[in-house]
């Protein structure tokens, strides 16, 4: 993988919805490692303007991500019940909840469109979050030159994107921040942390691993790479970086206390994912209330987080981020992709 992507260090910049950008990616491209963006927040138009500035910024490979998740099941009746559940929280910040709400984001296993534009702007690796698309979209992307990769938090979601034939896995532990990549959210999560599931991915599949959650230097990457791994992706380690799209209380808090107390949460989203200890957090843990399904609830996150920033209050934000968030530094990407490879190279 790293001698096909032309890659001088095994480190991957994790596709962090609302926190990657083109400008990140391409430093970290340009630096030796593999940059990435994420398009499954958007819209067509959207994507194709992120991957052309990207394209403008960096000759090198870089990764295109996409999620794979499964249409929400809709319930006006559980839907009316969040928003109830959510009022008096907006009411704080003298707004209203939303009348209605609406799944967000398209999933790329419904959209033809999406398909069509990475296989014509053919990125070097297009890599699948929340599950896998259909044996058509596979078999297009390969033939349009991308190499593929999934996420996994299983032996058996590895299995199953061996069997797809994607060409690479991440391995995704519990430690790691933003969205758990788990297929099916209602199943039994097991929460196999990283460096467990890698050893059992390398052990067991045939697919080249990459480590993810909770590594943030130089050590970790040595560790994760000693357990068969053959790269490393950072995700919160990125988001102080001047290129991240992170706002300024998402900064603060990653060096606050918060950022020792991270915690799984569906009630951002609908789906589980990890988050810095905030308000919605603490919110989440009071309501009464089911979350709707991922992206249905988040279509109200977000404009709670709306009427909270207008306020003056940033603490209701989906601050992503993992385990690993104490050892966060404020680095430029190139500097800290540079960083990175020296502390890998002092382990030896």
């Amino acid at each position: 993988m790293l001698e096909r992507l032309g890659l001088d260090l095994p480190i991957i910049q994790a596709p962090m919805a609302g926190v990657s950008t083109p400008a990140m990616a391409a430093a970290v491209c340009e630096a030796g490692a593999l940059g990435s963006i994420a398009v499954g927040a958007g819209d067509v138009s959207g994507a194709r303007d992120a991957i052309m500035r990207l394209q403008a910024l960096t000759r090198r490979a870089f990764n295109v991500n996409v999620f794979v998740h499964t249409p929400p099941r809709r319930s006006s009746a559980q839907e009316a019940a969040w928003l109830s559940a959510l009022a008096p929280t907006f009411r704080q910040f003298g707004a209203e909840p939303p009348s209605s709400l609406s799944a967000i984001y398209q999933s790329f296993a419904e959209s033809d469109e999406m398909l069509r534009l990475l296989v014509e702007l053919r990125p070097a690796v297009v890599s699948f979050h929340f599950g896998l698309p259909d044996e058509a979209a596979i078999r297009a992307l390969k033939e349009a030159g991308c190499f593929l990769v999934a996420t996994a938090t299983s032996l058996a979601e590895a299995k199953a994107a061996q069997a797809a034939g994607v060409d690479a896995v991440v391995a995704q532990g519990y430690e790691a921040g933003g969205h758990r990549g788990m297929f099916d959210p209602d199943v039994q999560d097991d929460c196999l942390g990283t460096f467990a599931l890698t050893r059992l991915l390398a052990r067991n599949t045939a697919l080249p691993v990459i480590a993810a959650g909770g590594i943030m230097d130089g050590q970790g990457i040595r560790a994760a790479l000693d357990l068969g791994a053959i790269a490393a992706q950072l995700g919160t380690a990125f988001i102080a970086c001047p290129e991240s799209s992170a706002d300024a209380a998402f900064r603060d808090a990653l060096f606050s206390e918060a950022a020792h107390h991270t915690t799984m949460t569906r009630a951002i989203s609908g789906r589980p994912a990890r988050c810095l200890a905030n308000a919605f957090t603490k919110l989440g843990l009071r309501i009464g209330a089911t979350p709707p399904d991922y992206p249905v609830a988040y279509d109200a996150a977000k404009a709670l987080n709306a009427a909270a920033k207008a306020a003056g209050d940033g603490g209701f934000g989906a601050q992503w981020a993992g385990q690993g968030a104490p050892l966060a530094r404020l680095l430029p990407a190139a500097d800290l992709i540079r960083a990175l490879g020296e502390e890998l190279r002092a382990t030896g």
